[in-house]
C-alpha cells in the first residue's frame, strides 16, 4: 500500500525510538498511556526531538475520564496547545464534548485557530459522541485533518462496519485513522473491510522492573496495576505492521 499512515502511540523516549526504528510514520506522544493517555511533559517532547526527527503529534488531554471540561481545564488545554505549537510539534490531538454528547464546536474552534500551522486530529472523544456522522461533518468544517476512531466500539475490529462508512463519507476531505486493538493481524483484517489507510497502535510489550527490592502491600495509584511492570513499544510489532501496510 502506498501513502499509508502508521502512527505509534508512545509515552516514553524508549518507546518513541523503538517506534521510529520499526518504521512508524509518526508518533502520537502522550503521558500515562496506561490510563488512555494524558498530555505529556514538554521535557519529554524535547528529549525525543533530540534523538529523532520523526513527526510528533501531541495528545492534549488534561486528565483521565470523560471529555467534558471545566473552564479551568479548558484554559489548561489552550495553554498546552500553545506550548507544543511553540516547541515545534507537527500536530495536536484534541477533543471536547458537550454534556449532551455533541462536539463542543465553539471551544474546538478556538483551539483550531490557536493551533494554526499544526495538523489537527480529533481523538477518541469521537467514539463516545452521540452522532458520529454529524461529528465527522463538524470536524471537516473545523479544519481537522484526521479522526482517530475505533468505530465507536471497544476495538477497531468490532467497529469495522462504522469505520467503512466513515472512510467513504470522509473521502479526500478527512483521514479516518483506525485505532484500538491495532496490530499487523488487525490491519490485514481491517483494510479489505474498511479501506482505511491510516492506523494507530502502541505495539505494547510489558517489561519487568529492574527493582530487586519490592515493597509489598503499598500502591502508588491504581491498585490493580503493578508498579513493577513497565509498558514499552515493541520495535518488531511496529515493523510487522509496516510490512503488512507496504504489501497491501
Amino acid at each position: 500500500m502506498k501513502n499509508f499512515i502508521l502512527e505509534a502511540c508512545v509515552d516514553s523516549v524508549e518507546s518513541a525510538l523503538a517506534a521510529a526504528r520499526g518504521g512508524a510514520t509518526r508518533l502520537e506522544l502522550c503521558g500515562n498511556l496506561i490510563i488512555g493517555g494524558t498530555t505529556p511533559s514538554p521535557c519529554l517532547f524535547q528529549q525525543i526531538r533530540r534523538h529523532t526527527d520523526i513527526p510528533i503529534h501531541v495528545l492534549i488531554r488534561p486528565r483521565f475520564g470523560d471529555f467534558c471540561y471545566t473552564d479551568e481545564e479548558f484554559a489548561i488545554i489552550k495553554g498546552e496547545v500553545e506550548t507544543f505549537r511553540k516547541l515545534g510539534a507537527q500536530g495536536a490531538v484534541i477533543g471536547i464534548l458537550t454534556p449532551e454528547g455533541e462536539l463542543d464546536v465553539e471551544r474546538l474552534g478556538i483551539l483550531c485557530r490557536q493551533a494554526e500551522g499544526m495538523s489537527l486530529t480529533l481523538h477518541r472523544a469521537f467514539d463516545v459522541c452521540r452522532d458520529p456522522y454529524r461529528a465527522l461533518e463538524q470536524a471537516v468544517e473545523l479544519g481537522f485533518r484526521t479522526i482517530l476512531t475505533s468505530g465507536q466500539q471497544n476495538s477497531a475490529r468490532k467497529g469495522a462496519e462504522l469505520l467503512k462508512e466513515l472512510v467513504a463519507l470522509g473521502g479526500e476531505r478527512i483521514t479516518i485513522q483506525a485505532g484500538s486493538g491495532i496490530n499487523a493481524e488487525a490491519i490485514k483484517e481491517l483494510y479489505p473491510l474498511t479501506g482505511a489507510r491510516a492506523y494507530h497502535m502502541s505495539g505494547k510489550m510489558v517489561l519487568e522492573s529492574p527493582m530487586r527490592y519490592r515493597k509489598e502491600g503499598v500502591s502508588m495509584g491504581i491498585g490493580s496495576v503493578s508498579e513493577y511492570e513497565i509498558w514499552r513499544t515493541e520495535e518488531e510489532a511496529i515493523r510487522k505492521a509496516c510490512v503488512v501496510l507496504e504489501g497491501l
